[in-house]
């Protein structure tokens, strides 16, 4: 009986990882001569570093960068040696929770720590990139990284603008001239499952904006500057697109890549499930248990669970799914390929305390063991 275990972290609590074994350890128990295999899961955002890094042997990097408001911090990306693959979650230097929310202002947010994570990853010989870019504090179209990726953003005195959404109203003219020609060798993949334009109503400014700190006449502002610095690009990047799914992503993060870098937005699940080699694992199984903190419907919208219940139905192979938590309406997850759902929660308590790590262990281990003595009852 070979059983496989992707679960995603239980955020606050249980890495991926502790999350994984700690199943593994309660069907142990009833089966112990099962083979058992613990695949890191994340769904490429928060978590998607640590996931790829230890599914795939790599190392950590830690590096100086600019935080979003271009203050200097430590921030951690990933090194596969083996390929020359970088991974780099953009929200460890451009992430909304770097900041305090009395300084949250899309106006004068950065990404340039992201474009100088990638600058290291150069150095260090890598030519392939797997990008999280989830959770940004930004609204600059992916300006800043490209700034400190050799790009020159000038106004109309042929001096660089500033950092930030703000600088995109003096923007006049945008050159190539600067940027490493490394890049021209880098294949970038950016898991992405945000499907908004750049600009308008769904737009990055409208959409995003004010949950990092804009106001009404900040959006509009910020709007009208990316649309400028769309028509900007279009100029000598014809193929650019700001009406792309995916190019409003962390505020406009991924028209730059998409346009300048030549990257590919997909699934954040698909890639972290490629990356991992999870299908690998999955095939020949009897039995795949996945799981997240939560599940609930959001789950059924293209997360961790239900990507991986995707990938083993492709198999025919039963999924189960345990949660820290489960709300009513995640029986939605039953159309998405998961077979049955159980909390591992067992007793009333609140929530910081089943979030402590030792007993959030307990009670998935717990939890999978009942799961496991239920499937062996069956089978006699």
């Amino acid at each position: 009986m070979k059983i496989t275990i992707a679960i995603d972290s239980f955020k606050g609590s249980l890495s991926t990882t502790e999350a994984g074994e700690a199943v593994g350890e309660g069907f142990s128990r009833i089966f112990p001569d099962a083979e058992i295999c613990v695949s890191p899961l994340a769904d490429g955002g928060e978590g998607t570093l640590d996931a790829i890094i230890s599914a795939r042997n790599g190392r950590i990097k830690t590096v100086s960068v600019s935080d979003p408001l271009g203050r200097k911090i430590s921030a951690e990306y990933g090194i596969i040696d083996a390929d020359g693959t970088a991974i780099i979650e953009m929200a460890r230097a451009a992430g909304l929770t770097l900041i305090p929310e009395s300084e949250r202002n899309p106006l004068y947010t950065t990404t340039f720590g992201v474009g100088e994570l990638i600058l290291d990853a150069i150095g260090e010989g890598c030519r392939s990139f797997v990008i999280g870019i989830g959770g940004s504090a930004t609204n600059d179209g992916g300006a800043g990284m490209l700034k400190a990726l050799g790009v020159k953003f000038l106004d109309s005195r042929g001096l660089e603008i500033e950092n930030g959404a703000i600088g995109l109203k003096d923007l006049a003219k945008i050159s190539l001239d600067g940027m490493p020609r490394e890049l021209s060798d880098c294949k970038f993949s950016v898991a992405c499952d945000v499907k908004n334009p750049l600009c308008g109503e769904n737009g990055a400014s409208a959409v995003y904006g004010p949950q990092k700190g804009a106001d009404e006449k900040t959006v509009k502002e910020m709007d009208s500057y990316l649309a400028r610095y769309a028509e900007l690009t279009k100029q000598i990047l014809p193929l650019s697109d700001a009406c792309a799914k995916g190019a409003g992503a962390a505020g406009g993060l991924g028209f730059a890549f998409m346009s300048y870098l030549g990257a590919t937005l997909s699934s954040g699940i698909d890639i972290v499930i490629k990356e991992t080699d999870l299908e690998r694992h999955v095939k020949g199984s009897s039995l795949v248990i996945t799981g997240e903190g939560r599940i609930d419907s959001q789950s059924a919208m293209g997360k961790a669970p239900t990507g991986v219940a995707r990938l083993a139905k492709k198999y025919g192979i039963p999924t189960i799914a345990i949660g820290g938590g489960v709300k009513d309406d995640a029986t939605l997850c039953h159309e998405h390929g998961i077979d049955a759902i159980f909390p591992a929660v067992r007793t009333p308590i609140s929530l910081e305390a089943a979030m402590e790590k030792s007993t959030a262990k307990k009670n998935l281990t717990s939890t999978a063991e009942e799961i496991a003595r239920l499937i062996a009852a069956f089978e006699k």
